[in-house]
């Protein structure tokens, strides 16, 4: 039986430690009531025990379960006790409607408690005008660092680098090392590994945290320290720095400007976020949907989604008009126009999802020039089996639904050429666009179904009006 609100409030001081998910990862209904009823009452007792306690990533998936103005006052119920971090992981609308509705200077005091790769990921969504009214209420070191971050190019290492590490000169020992980690005020968090530099701040390799500790503590640095792996440019795009992780196993990794200075490091949770987006972002450009969000409005994403429609739209009159030239074929057998929708659906599902792994390929740099053969050739021969194993089947098929089995053989050869043209051009327009520097993610669907359905109409009309002008 499903209680009210009043029930609810009655029992809300008895909830301390929940679970907040159901067994498919939903936000419990149940728990996002009380955190509603407690909302309403003003109760920041219940907030601070039951919401602050929350990590980022729970306290992000509450916030976009809650109603917009529900929202802001938990947050300024919360003060101080709300954690920022949690901003990182809404969707942007939603963080831009918050930050909407709380003055500069909160948001300035909240980022300045913030890891820095954590601050730039939210900052470079504000207005160029908010941003730097809040840069100028941060302290100068740290506002100066936020300020580098910021000037690399988005979607690069640059920006999603932690400006907080531990570097120390080659020439200090391990004893001094030691002390200095025990003793540091401004060190991150957390860290695994410390970057050895020289008074320029240029990389010179860096010691894991291990061995520091098994070292004794009259050895210098130097001795121990070992050439840096695989340092990463800032300028790098993150997804190629996702790549270097993923090929050598990397847990954090430098990050260097263009003098081969340290600016800051990576490290393996940011690169999972950066998998999880390029990923999300790959999937959504392949429907051609840009880069929406779950919380965007009506307007945005009409706006997103109409300009591949437009092309659409004259992708689809080119089929029409193909079909226009057989048009007495059809008037004089109306099968044929029973059977093109299936044409055209079989075929452009071959070639999507011939693309669908070819975009993926590119992306993961698993499909390059060098294989680019040898995978057409496979491609090639999965299209013609598949059009064969279903060509056999959908002539026979044809050939009962009309009684005629040559209309059968004639539906059965345009499919198998039909599959054959969906695999070469799944795979041939994604290599093209890549090689021209386009984005193959953003515009291989459109020009795939385009050229599967004109080739398919044009082999399956083309055929029958040859075939039957013979017979």
């Amino acid at each position: 039986m499903t209680e009210t609100l009043e029930q609810v409030r009655n029992r809300k001081p008895q909830e301390e430690n929940v679970d907040i998910y159901t067994e498919d990862g939903a936000i419990r209904p149940d728990f996002l009531l009380l955190v509603s009823a407690a909302i309403a009452d003003r109760d920041t007792l219940f907030l601070r025990q039951n919401v602050a306690r929350l990590h980022e990533s729970e306290l992000g998936d509450l916030i976009a379960a809650l109603q917009p103005d529900q929202r802001i006052a938990m947050i300024l119920l919360l003060g101080d006790d709300f954690d920022m971090t949690a901003l990182t992981e809404v969707d942007e609308a939603i963080r831009l409607e918050i930050f909407e509705q709380i003055p500069n200077e909160k948001i300035a005091e909240a980022i300045g408690d913030l890891n820095s790769d954590d601050a730039v990921y939210i900052l470079e969504d504000l207005d160029e005008e908010d941003r730097e009214e809040i840069l100028a209420q941060l302290p100068f070191t740290e506002r100066v660092r936020l300020r580098r971050a910021l000037d690399y190019p988005e979607s690069s290492a640059g920006r999603r680098m932690q400006t907080e590490f531990v570097a120390v000169p080659p020439f200090w020992t391990v004893g001094q090392t030691i002390d200095y980690l025990r003793n540091g005020e401004d060190l991150p968090e957390q860290f695994s590994l410390i970057f050895v530099i020289d008074p320029t701040f240029k990389l010179l390799g860096a010691v894991d945290l291990d061995v520091i500790l098994r070292s004794k503590r009259q050895v210098r640095i130097e001795e121990i320290m070992r050439e840096t792996s695989y340092p990463i440019p800032a300028e790098m795009d993150q997804e190629e720095a996702a790549q270097l992780f993923e090929q050598y196993d990397l847990l954090s990794a430098a990050v260097v400007d263009e003098n081969n200075r340290l600016v800051g490091v990576l490290t393996i949770d940011d690169i999972v976020d950066v998998i999880h987006e390029e990923a999300d972002e790959d999937i959504k450009r392949l429907a051609g949907v840009g880069d929406e969000e779950l919380s965007d409005n009506v307007i945005s994403i009409a706006r997103s989604r109409l300009p591949w429609l437009y092309v659409n739209l004259l992708t689809a009159a080119l089929g029409a008009s193909i079909i226009g030239l057989f048009d007495h074929s059809i008037e004089k057998m109306v099968a044929l126009a029973v059977l093109m929708p299936i044409v055209s659906a079989i075929g452009g599902n071959a070639g999507t999802q011939t693309m669908t792994v070819s975009v993926r390929a590119l992306a993961t740099r698993e499909l390059d020039l060098y294989n680019a053969p040898r995978i057409i050739r496979r491609e090639a021969g999965v299209g013609l089996a598949n059009g064969l194993a279903l060509a056999t089947v959908m002539g026979v098929v044809a050939g009962f639904w009309f009684n005629d089995y040559q209309l059968g053989s004639v539906f059965a050869v345009a499919n198998i050429i039909n599959f054959l043209v969906a695999a070469m051009v799944g795979i041939l327009i994604p290599l093209f666009l890549d090689r021209s520097g386009a984005d193959p993610a953003v515009s291989s669907a459109v020009f795939v179904t385009a050229i599967t359905d004109v080739c398919g109409f044009f082999s399956f009309l083309g055929i029958a009006t040859w075939w039957f002008a013979l017979h």
